[in-house]
């Protein structure tokens, strides 16, 4: 409502009259939404700072000295050697030989685990709907099963006398010895990755899949483009956001493969399944402190540049 001024009303009344009524400060309310936001965020930012930004930043400190385990109880003993601890990890054929079999991981892992879990999501999706939820729980079982209780299952079954020897027996097959051969145990490390993640590439790509407009594929079915065609042509485009993202988590994963080989083999035999990771927890158990933490500086940089690589590749297509 306004205030109106007669003709008749004294002078000294009408500054008064014109004068606006005092409004509510408009930024007290976002200022409480943003205090609100940073108490919500603060325990996050307690457990982040905690345990992932500081002691990164310890070990990058750590790195560049030459720190050991006996130095913990003098470490005024500990002496700064900048970059020397990286320049003797690529210098150590052994750092380097995990770099091959490391990269080997990425290249077979990477590649069989998606085209598993692309093929099962395809099956999934043409599947009927009431059996859809009974085989996704089946294929991601693997995922968040023990993965120490499935390392011993599985050395059971490569064992020289196990199950997968037995079987091949039977069809007049002699069995080798799977974890004991450096040109097996390799493959069979593998395998044991491919089963525990292409229950996670599945899922992703069949959220993908549901998202693809069916009215696309019967507009192609018409023009007469086959299955193939209408898969290669039409879903593998628009499945590229769900491509990228499975890939770049499942190369993250491999780069820092440990679970496996190290409850299948610790690395064995002749270090011919040991990745950069599984040196790392080496090299600490040998009290070399900054040697390790060098060795997981160069997986963080591992997996920074590949994962680069890899959006500077797929994103465009996306």
């Amino acid at each position: 409502m306004t205030a109106t001024i007669t003709p008749g009303a004294p002078s000294a009344l009408r500054p008064a009259l014109r004068r606006p009524v005092p409004l509510r400060r408009r930024g007290s309310g976002a200022q409480r939404r943003t205090a609100v936001a940073w108490l919500f965020l603060t325990p996050f930012l307690v457990v982040f700072l905690v345990y992932t930004a500081i002691p990164t930043i310890a070990a990058l400190g750590f790195s560049l000295t030459d720190l050991r385990g006996t130095d913990l109880r003098n470490p005024f003993a500990v002496d700064f050697v900048g970059l020397a601890n990286y320049v003797w990890l690529f210098a150590d054929d052994r750092f380097v030989r995990d770099l091959g079999n490391t990269a080997v991981f990425v290249l077979v892992g990477v590649p069989l685990t998606m085209l598993i879990g692309f093929a099962l999501a395809l099956a999934l999706n043409a599947g009927a709907r009431r059996t859809r939820g009974v085989f996704r729980t089946i294929f991601f079982a693997p995922v968040v099963t023990n993965v120490v209780a499935v390392a011993l299952i599985w050395q059971y079954a490569f064992n020289t006398n196990g199950t997968v020897n037995e079987v091949a027996a039977n069809l007049g097959f002699a069995g080798p010895n799977w974890l004991g051969d450096p040109d097996l145990a390799m493959p069979v490390v593998i395998l044991l990755g491919v089963w525990r993640n292409f229950g996670t590439a599945m899922v992703l790509f069949l959220a993908g899949l549901q998202g693809v407009p069916e009215d696309v594929h019967e507009a192609a079915a018409l023009d007469g483009a086959g299955w193939w065609r209408r898969l290669w042509h039409i879903t593998v485009p628009l499945l590229m956001p769900t491509i990228l993202l499975v890939s770049v988590l499942l190369t993250v994963f491999y780069l820092q493969v440990f679970d496996e080989p190290y409850l299948l083999t610790d690395g064995g035999p002749l270090g011919s399944t040991e990745s950069v990771a599984l040196y790392t927890y080496h090299q600490f158990g040998f009290g070399q402190l900054g040697l390790s933490s060098a060795a997981s500086f160069v997986i963080l940089v591992l997996v920074a540049v590949v994962s680069i690589v890899q959006f500077r590749l797929l994103r465009p297509r996306t």
